[in-house]
């Protein structure tokens, strides 16, 4: 079944104790979270014009859940821990998963992948106590990071210290091996950029292959030139800066930024065309290198 983030977070924040004043807010979410669900899946168009099209509902169920209910109605605890419960980002988790469908994307292959929020692969390593313990059940570290969007499969793995794989000398398990990640953010800082230069350097280790991305919605930063580090691109969602703190609590304010400068479908469509790009690359052919002249 697809992944559901921000439908699993509007849950959790209605069952949550901490939320008591503002379920019937968080009840109304929900209604028009399943409202927005409806609405996409009954777009008609294709390529570029859905897309176009589901931007429109994303930015009219984020103008109703973070400035109508959230900013003009929540509890001063709901708007100060909205980040924390993930009522905001959540939504781009779940909207970017919708993107990856045969009717916007072509070429994807015929097997399931693992889409949306995942325990991205970073490493492996083997880490055995002592030589003694060579002929022993091998001892496995697998570092993952949790990521907001990605795009992979998940890989099995089985190592025995015995060529008959005997069980109680064999370690097995699984990662997911995210070829295409993106972190999302709402704010997005110099310390959150270093973070994602950090994480994509690592991913990348694990799968050389791979593209890593941030999509965010306030800059709040002075832009950086991400080539000279692993993330593949940022996106400016609303191609706009934070709010100053003095206004970031301020509902005129706050609702004058979302309509003044919505997610635009132009900035959706170029990562979508990231998208498309990385799935009808080649990612390797060392058969080419004498063709090409060159290793890459």
């Amino acid at each position: 079944m697809p992944k559901t983030p921000h439908k699993d977070k509007l849950q959790a924040a209605i069952n949550n104790k901490k939320c008591s004043h503002d379920v019937q807010i968080l009840k109304e979410a929900f209604a028009a979270y399943e409202n927005w669900i409806e609405r996409m899946h009954s777009i008609k168009a294709s390529g570029k014009d859905k897309v176009v099209e589901m931007t429109s509902y994303l930015n009219e169920y984020k103008d109703y859940l973070e400035v109508e209910l959230i900013s003009r109605r929540g509890s001063p605890f709901l708007t100060r821990q909205k980040g924390q419960l993930k009522l905001d980002n959540s939504v781009l988790e779940e909207f970017l998963i919708h993107l990856v469908d045969p009717s916007i994307l072509k070429n994807l292959p015929d097997f399931n992948l693992d889409i949306g929020p995942q325990k991205a692969f970073m490493s492996l390593s083997f880490v055995p106590p002592s030589i003694s313990h060579l002929n022993e059940k091998p001892s496995v570290v697998l570092k993952v990071k949790d990521q907001d969007f990605s795009i992979g499969k998940s890989i099995y793995y089985k190592f025995s210290s015995q060529d008959n794989f005997d069980p109680l000398k064999t370690t097995q398990g699984s990662l997911c091996l995210a070829v295409l990640a993106a972190e999302i953010k709402v704010n997005y800082d110099k310390t959150m950029f270093q973070e994602c230069a950090g994480t994509a350097a690592r991913l990348k280790q694990g799968c050389p292959s791979s593209k890593y991305y941030a999509l965010i919605e306030y800059l709040d930063m002075a832009p950086e030139d991400c080539r000279l580090t692993e993330i593949d691109n940022v996106f400016l969602l609303r191609r706009v800066k934070r709010l100053p703190y003095e206004k970031r609590n301020i509902y005129e304010e706050v609702k004058a930024q979302h309509k003044n400068n919505p997610i635009d479908a132009e900035v959706v469509w170029n990562f979508v065309t990231e998208i498309q790009n990385f799935i009808d690359a080649v990612w390797y052919d060392p058969d080419e290198a004498l063709r090409r002249g060159s290793f890459v």
